[in-house]
C-alpha cells in the first residue's frame, strides 16, 4: 500500500500490461488516489496525526439517484487489515437524493480510509450519473420494460458498473453478461445485423435463430435491414408464427431513425394480420422524450445504451465533519454532523455488515 511519495516515485505497473485499467488490487494499494492524498498521510503519520479519529461525510452538488454504494462498500470492506476498523452508513442504492445531502458517513481513524476518497467519489459519482438517466429513462417508458444495451458505448473495465448501476435503479435488464450476473439477473438479447446481413435475409436468419438459440430465449427479430420495417416485421410474423415474440425497430439516423409513425403503422399492421401478440422493441438513440413518445405510439419495450452511458457523473464531496469528536467545516460548510434518517449502517466497527437492502 502506497505510504509516501517515495512509494510512488518506485512504483513500476507493466507497460505491457492488456488493459490500462485499474485491477482491483491496484485500487486497494492506492494506485488510482489523487496524489495529495499519498503527501497528506506521509505528513500526518510524520506529525503522530494519521491516527486521528474523524467523522466524514459525502454528499452530491446535485439532486438524483443513488448508485455505487454496493461497490463502495465492498472497497471499504476490503481494505488492508491493519487499516483498523471502520463504521460506515450510507443510503439505499436507488434511493432519490437531494443536493447536499449526506449520501454515506464514515467514522473511524482518518489513515483508515484517507487513501480512498478518490476512488469512492468516483465510484458513487459515476454510478449515480448512470443509476439518474436510467430512471428517467424507466420513468418515460410509464412501466414498459427498458432494457440496457450500453456496454458499447464505455470502456470494458466499466461497462458492468453501469449496466449494474442501470438494474439497481429499476432497468428490468441488462445486455452486458457480467453487469447482469453480477446483480443475480441473466443477460438478455436480441439479434444483432450481422447475423441477418451474414446469412443475407432477414427470414432466413428468424429461422436459423429459432432453430439453434434455446427455446427459453425470446424471438425477437430485427426488421429494418433489408426491406421496408412494416413489410419484413409481417414476412419475420408469417414465417415464426406463435413462437414470435417481437420484432426490433433499431432505424438508422440515416433513414429518419424509429419514429411514433413508424412504430404505429408496424402495429396496426401486425393486428390486422393477426399478429397481436407479437411486441415491438424499439432502439437506437433513445432519449426519456423518444421513449415517451414511441411508448404512446405502441412500442411495448425499449432498448437504451447512449443516454445512460453518457450521463454525467453526479460531483460528489466528501468533507471532514469532526475531528476528535470536535465539529469541524471547511469556510461555507455547516461544522459537525449533518443529520439524514435515511442513512442506515451498513459497517460496523466490529467488522459487522450492518443492514443490508
Amino acid at each position: 500500500m502506497l505510504q509516501s511519495e517515495r512509494d510512488v516515485r518506485e512504483l513500476r505497473p507493466d507497460p505491457q500490461r492488456i488493459l490500462f485499467s485499474a485491477q482491483h488490487d491496484e485500487i486497494l494499494q492506492g494506485h488510482t488516489a489523487d496524489m495529495y492524498f499519498v503527501r497528506t498521510l506521509h505528513v500526518l503519520r510524520s506529525e503522530g496525526k494519521a491516527d486521528t479519529p474523524v467523522v466524514a461525510e459525502i454528499f452530491p452538488r446535485g439532486e438524483g439517484v443513488l448508485g455505487g454504494v454496493e461497490e463502495a462498500l465492498r472497497l471499504l470492506r476490503s481494505r488492508p487489515p491493519e487499516l483498523g476498523p471502520l463504521e460506515v452508513w450510507a443510503m439505499d442504492e436507488g434511493e432519490r437524493f437531494g443536493p447536499k445531502e449526506v449520501v454515506m458517513r464514515i467514522h473511524g481513524p482518518y489513515s483508515a480510509f484517507g487513501l480512498y476518497e478518490t476512488a469512492i467519489l468516483g465510484i458513487l459519482a459515476q454510478s449515480s450519473g448512470w443509476a439518474t438517466a436510467t430512471r428517467q429513462a424507466v420513468q418515460a417508458a410509464r412501466g414498459k420494460p427498458v432494457i440496457l444495451f450500453g456496454a458499447r458505448h464505455v470502456h470494458p473495465a466499466v461497462a458492468p458498473v453501469l449496466e449494474r448501476a442501470a438494474l439497481a435503479a429499476g432497468a428490468s435488464g441488462a445486455a452486458c453478461i457480467l453487469g447482469a450476473k453480477l446483480y443475480g439477473r441473466e443477460p438478455v438479447g436480441t439479434v444483432p445485423h450481422a447475423l441477418i446481413l451474414i446469412l443475407g435475409d432477414t427470414v432466413t436468419a428468424a429461422h436459423a435463430y429459432h432453430r439453434h438459440v434455446e427455446p427459453e430465449a425470446p424471438r425477437i427479430i430485427l426488421v429494418d435491414t433489408y426491406k421496408d420495417e412494416a413489410e419484413e416485421s409481417l414476412r419475420v410474423a408469417e414465417a415464426l408464427g406463435e413462437a414470435l415474440d417481437g420484432v426490433r425497430l433499431d432505424t438508422p439516423g440515416e433513414r429518419g431513425g424509429v419514429t411514433p409513425d413508424l412504430v404505429a403503422e408496424v402495429r396496426a399492421r401486425l393486428d390486422q394480420a393477426g399478429f397481436r401478440h407479437v411486441q415491438i422493441f424499439v432502439s437506437g438513440g433513445l432519449t426519456p422524450e423518444r421513449i415517451a413518445q414511441l411508448a404512446d405510439a405502441g412500442a411495448d419495450a425499449f432498448g437504451v445504451g447512449s443516454y445512460v452511458s453518457s450521463a454525467p457523473p453526479i460531483d460528489m464531496t466528501m468533507d471532514l465533519k469532526e475531528v476528535e469528536g470536535r465539529p469541524v467545516a471547511k469556510r461555507g460548510r455547516i461544522p459537525g454532523i449533518q443529520p439524514n434518517p435515511r442513512l442506515r449502517l451498513r459497517i460496523g466497527r466490529n467488522g459487522s455488515r450492518g443492514i443490508e437492502r
